[in-house]
């Protein structure tokens, strides 16, 4: 209860000193503000002043666009002035003979010398018209001035009373030291001790082995969820076996299919090369554009199959088999571009910029090669007819070799960026044969050690990158 009232009382001592010394703050402000303002407004006249007697002087106009701006000025100071000192009575009226001052003072001299009618023989009188205004300005500066040194005084009543309330605080926090600590002891034998077992044991689920168990068996809370957590891990671990074994059947399931597939399909390849060729007697242009429709279809389905029987291979550790060979990236783009510029008919221009003194990069060339192709076929499906698809090949570092495909295609959204290297999945505009060559690029990429990914910050078109570590590196 003493502790309750304590921070009662902090917490309303604190908040009566806010907000006086946020007033206060705020009053200090408006003064050093009205001071600023009488300042400025003091000196607008005095450039007022000294613009007419230059241009009486010399007749310049230059000098009365320097009267224009101090006019402005003193006639905004004014408003200014106006608006901070609209509650004070005394300051209002300063205010009202300041600007009765001034008005006098444009018809008795300002306007004369702009008409040209002004007589030199009142220029004396001229010479302290503006002690009256400088006196008034005076007045409310000295009044400022006084506000200021009356609202520090006050900030150091209420800085005591803060140094008041970190004496409450100290005692405060003494208090609930002394009340944690109790606590703490208390607690510590029923809630920290099983919470230390259910953290080690969260760590080994979160490392997989949801075989283990929180060892606590009392009837409070704690006890409670200790059960329902086994009761979780034993469902969840259940549910992997069932999913990992489904997974498990249906790659055995795709890569049986692709084996049994491929030897049938081969064999139609073979047959209606035969029939095109002629092998089996002269067909009609009709016949002819129906088997050279049937033999296209076949060979996207060797490719289909082909690619499922190369990602259960990568899967099943493809690594292994890799023929590694020091790579030669002029010939790989020589290539790759030879064999697309053949298929695409040339639909779009290839830039390659190959960077030199490449460190080595030692890797299986035919399956690189096959990455960099399957890249630049998909930049040329997503383009228009002639744009231009480049090829970098460069090493910011000698420890990695980055290779960037550029196209000028729609882009991908940051969720289709995310999930386009997994399998089945296509980007909008990017739709291919099954959603998985990119899926098999990122296979042969990881088994070299790299990395695969997708820049689509640099519009239009995307970036799709990979990186290889090096043999220096």
């Amino acid at each position: 209860m003493v502790l309750i009232l304590l921070l009662l009382a902090q917490d309303l001592l604190g908040l009566v000193v806010g907000i006086s010394k946020q007033q206060t703050t705020d009053d200090i402000n408006q003064a050093f503000q009205i001071k600023r303002e009488s300042e400025r407004l003091l000196r607008s006249a005095l450039e007022e002043k000294v613009a007419l007697r230059g241009y009486l002087l010399t007749e310049n106009k230059r000098f009365i666009d320097q009267y224009q701006a101090g006019r402005e000025t003193f006639e905004l100071s004014l408003e200014q002035l106006s608006q901070l000192l609209a509650k004070n009575s005394s300051q209002q009226e300063t205010l009202a003979n300041i600007e009765t001052f001034h008005a006098e003072w444009l018809r008795k001299f300002a306007q004369p010398i702009l008409n040209g009618t002004f007589d030199e023989t009142i220029l004396d009188a001229e010479e302290s018209s503006l002690d009256t205004l400088r006196e008034a300005v005076d007045r409310i500066l000295t009044y400022e001035q006084s506000i200021i040194l009356k609202q520090n005084e006050r900030i150091k009543r209420l800085d005591r009373l803060i140094v008041l309330g970190v004496g409450l605080n100290i005692i405060g926090i003494a208090l609930i030291v002394v009340g944690g600590s109790l606590n703490f002891i208390l607690l510590q034998q029923r809630v920290l001790i099983p919470l230390q077992q259910l953290i080690e044991v969260g760590h080994k689920w979160h490392g997989g082995q949801l075989e283990r168990r929180i060892h606590h068996t009392s009837e409070d809370v704690m006890g409670q969820l200790a059960t329902t957590l086994n009761r979780m891990a034993a469902d969840i671990a259940v549910r992997q076996a069932r999913i990992q074994k489904r997974n498990q059947q249906l790659e055995d399931l795709i890569s049986t299919l692709s084996h049994d597939l491929r030897t049938p399909l081969l064999a139609n390849r073979m047959t209606f090369n035969a029939m095109l060729n002629g092998a089996f007697g002269s067909l009609n242009e009709n016949l002819l554009d129906v088997l050279r429709d049937y033999c296209e279809g076949n060979e996207n389905l060797i490719k289909l199959v082909e690619t499922l029987l190369d990602i259960s291979r990568y899967e099943a550790g493809g690594s292994q088999l890799l023929n590694r060979e020091p790579l030669h990236w002029t010939k790989l783009c020589e290539r790759v571009l030879t064999w697309i510029q053949t298929s695409t008919e040339g639909k779009c221009d290839f830039k390659t910029h190959i960077a030199s003194d490449l460190p080595t990069v030692y890797g299986d060339a035919i399956e690189i090669q096959r990455v960099l192709q399957n890249l630049v076929d998909n930049a040329v499906r997503v383009s228009d007819f002639g744009k231009t698809v480049l090829i970098k090949v460069l090493s910011p570092d000698r420890k990695n070799v980055q290779v960037a495909v550029c196209d000028q295609g729609p882009g991908l959204n940051a969720q289709e960026s995310s999930q386009v290297f997994y399998r089945f999945s296509q980007a909008t505009g990017r739709q291919g044969r099954a959603g998985l060559g990119l899926y098999l690029c990122r296979q042969i990429i990881e088994a070299h050690g790299g990395k695969i990914w997708v820049d689509n910050h640099q519009a239009p078109g995307a970036t799709f990158w990979f990186s290889l570590p090096t043999h220096d590196g």
